[in-house]
């Protein structure tokens, strides 16, 4: 039984190796479309693992946790190394959803092995946090992804260049929701991150050394991402690259303006994610 939850969350959360739907569905959606899938449709498998499989299934859970440590870092490293190679703006946010939703697979696989309860607890919430943060910071990558397309009509990288001259705008929030994404601290992804790997040190301590490295991989493509389309030479002198209106700005700017507020007051989210995640630690220890 838990097998069988387990593949139809694994599918839609995605993890490895059900993965390969994720990027030309993202592709292929509007920018609106990829925003609310990022942002909504993809935790409906995270959730089904916090209040389907783990609460059900307790001794299941607890016996094959290290099986769900294991696809989440394996999530985690390759989400991150494929994105680092692509060339497409939105295939590689789409690939590091794949990468987010390894840490909070590993998060919740920790909470199954044997070790400290409040660690446990401790990368249950940083679970939590991620799928919130998650939703926040990409789905304002993907509204950001989507003014490129509108501008430029591709998300080819390599045909932009030195946009923050003539979009200043539009330079500074797709790096400041590159660095949420990265996990820079002073962002909800630093509070989840930090908890899921701190958490995650002493029950799975290996795994979560390995998954560390997904942090710095994901901090430079990111950074490539945004020396290619902001720095150096135009690439493509023809194209005119209009900077972001006032209502793309009042789209996106609320998203990061959270992502923000939870990473310098992560309070205002903790204290409704603790105690449900010192509850769930109770239902997987029974």
């Amino acid at each position: 039984m838990l097998a069988a939850i387990a593949l139809g969350l694994a599918i839609k959360t995605p993890t490895i190796p059900f993965h390969s739907w994720l990027p030309p569905a993202h592709t292929d959606a509007p920018a609106a479309g990829s925003a609310v899938l990022a942002g909504i449709l993809l935790k409906m498998g995270t959730f089904g693992f916090v209040r389907i499989a783990m609460p059900l299934l307790p001794e299941q859970w607890r016996t094959y946790a290290w099986v769900f440590v294991g696809v989440g870092v394996a999530s985690v490293l390759y989400g991150a190394l494929v994105a680092l190679a692509q060339d497409n703006f939105k295939r590689l946010i789409a690939f590091t959803s794949v990468n987010h939703m390894g840490y909070i697979l590993l998060g919740l696989g920790a909470a199954g092995l044997a070790g400290d309860t409040h660690a446990r607890s401790v990368a249950v919430t940083g679970a939590m946090v991620q799928m919130v943060s998650h939703g926040l910071i990409t789905a304002a990558l993907f509204l950001l992804a989507g003014v490129l397309l509108d501008r430029g009509g591709s998300y080819d990288l390599t045909r932009y260049g030195a946009l923050a001259g003539p979009a200043p705008r539009f330079a500074a929030l797709t790096t400041i929701a590159a660095f949420a994404s990265l996990g820079l601290p002073g962002f909800s992804g630093f509070i989840a991150e930090f908890q899921i790997l701190a958490g995650s040190l002493g029950p799975a301590t290996p795994a979560a050394a390995v998954a560390a490295l997904g942090i710095v991989l994901t901090a430079g493509l990111f950074l490539w991402s945004i020396h290619r389309l902001f720095l150096g030479t135009p690439r493509s002198p023809s194209v005119t690259f209009a900077d972001l209106s006032a209502p793309e700005l009042w789209a996106i700017l609320p998203l990061l303006a959270l992502s923000v507020l939870i990473g310098v007051y992560p309070q205002s989210l903790l204290g409704v994610l603790t105690p449900a995640a010192d509850h769930l630690i109770t239902l997987v220890g029974r």
